[in-house]
């Protein structure tokens, strides 16, 4: 099935013709890790994009550097208080308190508001150099992976990008990355996303079982998660 996979795609019109040259133009890349899920990530904002509903005309991304789980979301202004809520809302509330921040380095994460949140729940913030944006590597690369898919998606109707951006997002999340070997979903929470053609074959994931193969299910699980996790800081 992979292999079949892999040569629609190649065939694939819409994917030749919208799919992003690599290196080009080239760049001097300075890779950041991060030793664990959720500590570290990348934020950037991305437009003006064609006018949608209710004026949004901006996205903010935001990308864990371990998991490379991606977190965005369409906004009709982004000033700081958008960008602290997004934060709040999209990041703290769901995976825990960040050790440090990348971002870009406009008005909109350096004020005087936005320093002092960061500044309330302890998170390191680095600034991309400025007229450089490929500072934010990890960003700039996340950026380019939500666009590439959403011109996929839309061709004519640009304006429908705010209705296609989850079922991007969920996409990117259960397929498996070049840099980890492992899908975002998976490194995020120790098992792999049931999605539709799961539901058409069977497996495993969706067999009844007992109590106790549950339970030992779980245990194995999260025994592989610990190897995986070792795997991609490697």
């Amino acid at each position: 099935m992979r292999n079949d996979s892999a040569e629609y795609v190649k065939k694939c019109d819409r994917c030749q013709r919208y799919k992003p040259i690599p290196n080009l133009p080239a760049e001097v890349y300075h890779p950041q890790n991060s030793p664990w899920p959720f500590m570290q990530w990348a934020i950037d904002l991305v437009g003006p994009l064609p006018p949608a509903p209710a004026k949004k005309e901006m996205m903010i991304v935001a990308t864990d550097y371990f998991t490379k789980w991606i977190e965005a979301k369409a906004l009709s202004s982004t000033k700081e208080a958008d960008v602290e809520r997004f934060i709040w809302r999209n990041i703290i509330c769901r995976f825990g308190c960040p050790q440090s921040l990348v971002t870009g380095n406009g008005s909109q994460f350096n004020g005087k508001q936005i320093t002092a949140f960061f500044a309330k729940y302890k998170i390191k913030q680095h600034l991309s150099t400025p007229r450089y944006p490929q500072g934010n590597g990890q960003a700039e690369a996340s950026n380019k992976v939500i666009l590439d898919c959403l011109k996929k998606r839309l061709e004519g109707a640009e304006g429908k990008w705010v209705d296609e951006l989850p079922g991007v997002l969920w996409a990117y999340r259960t397929t498996k990355r070049r840099s980890t070997g492992e899908t975002p979903f998976s490194l995020a929470f120790g098992t792999e996303a049931i999605i539709p053609p799961h539901i058409t074959v069977p497996s495993i994931s969706l067999e009844v079982g007992s109590v106790d193969q549950n339970s030992e299910q779980m245990r194995l699980n999260l025994d592989l998660l610990e190897g995986e996790r070792e795997k991609t800081i490697i």
